[in-house]
């Protein structure tokens, strides 16, 4: 299939296109890290994210509701694990290996920034930013905007946070210690409090948090009328998505009324 896609947004960097990640995709597991300029590590859980999913992954999928859009989906542990469950799911990355190996695994999935284009806009009952994607872009204000426009009225996002208290925004590379160091790109990591203070300056209110097997995760919803205007003024600037856009295994724009 052939896809033109926009430029690259605020979500897109190259950098999850390189070789050191793909590679690890490929073979399934690390090392791989995300390095700061300061030359501090962040471990990646290549080898969780290429297994099945674990019974903390399914602490978060249980309480999804309707067509669920994973953001960051990786190789799709998580899409497939949410068919299986009965769930319309999407997934999108960044990252062609990780469409490729969701595809193979039978999930949906797409290449695209979460600030693409994207099919279902307005529709999605959850939003999934889980395994450290509340990063993406390094605004979490900005993304926090994005996912509630794709979110239908009463939506939920489910976040997973760092467990330490940290509300962090800086640039990082990804570097496997054997290939040359790829391009910088922000990424941000939050906290439980962090995460809640920036939810709540975009409308969004808790509706659940726990942790399990180490690590920790927030529901948030959005006030419907903020979430209308979010809608709105994403829509602006977004063009629509065409079915010949859509992977063959992805039917129609996923969402269903009442889903």
């Amino acid at each position: 299939m052939s896809t033109t896609l926009p430029p690259p947004g605020p979500g897109r960097s190259a950098a999850w296109a390189t070789d050191p990640y793909a590679n690890a995709l490929r073979t399934g597991r690390g090392p791989l890290f995300l390095r700061r300029t300061d030359g501090w590590l962040l471990p990646l859980d290549v080898e969780r994210w290429c297994g099945a999913a674990d019974a903390t992954d399914l602490s978060a999928l249980r309480r999804c509701e309707g067509p669920v859009i994973d953001i960051g989906c990786g190789p799709g542990r998580l899409v497939s694990a949410l068919a299986a469950r009965g769930h319309r799911a999407l997934g999108i990355d960044v990252s062609e290996a990780a469409v490729d190996h969701t595809q193979r695994l039978g999930g949906s999935a797409l290449h695209r920034s979460v600030f693409d284009p994207l099919p279902g806009e307005g529709r999605w009952g959850t939003a999934l930013l889980l395994d450290g994607n509340i990063g993406i872009g390094g605004d979490p204000g900005a993304l926090l905007r994005r996912t509630a426009a794709l979110l239908a009225p009463g939506g939920l996002l489910i976040a997973e946070t760092a467990s330490q208290d940290v509300d962090e925004h800086v640039r990082v590379r990804l570097d496997d210690g054997r290939a040359p160091a790829a391009a910088p790109f922000p990424w941000a990591r939050l906290g439980t409090p962090a995460l809640l203070r920036h939810a709540r300056r975009q409308g969004w209110r808790p509706a659940d948090q726990w942790e399990s097997g180490g690590r920790t995760f927030v529901a948030l919803r959005l006030d419907r009328a903020v979430r209308a205007v979010s809608q709105s003024a994403d829509r602006t600037n977004s063009t629509a998505v065409i079915s010949s856009q859509l992977p063959r295994n992805l039917s129609g724009d996923i969402p269903l009324a009442g889903s």
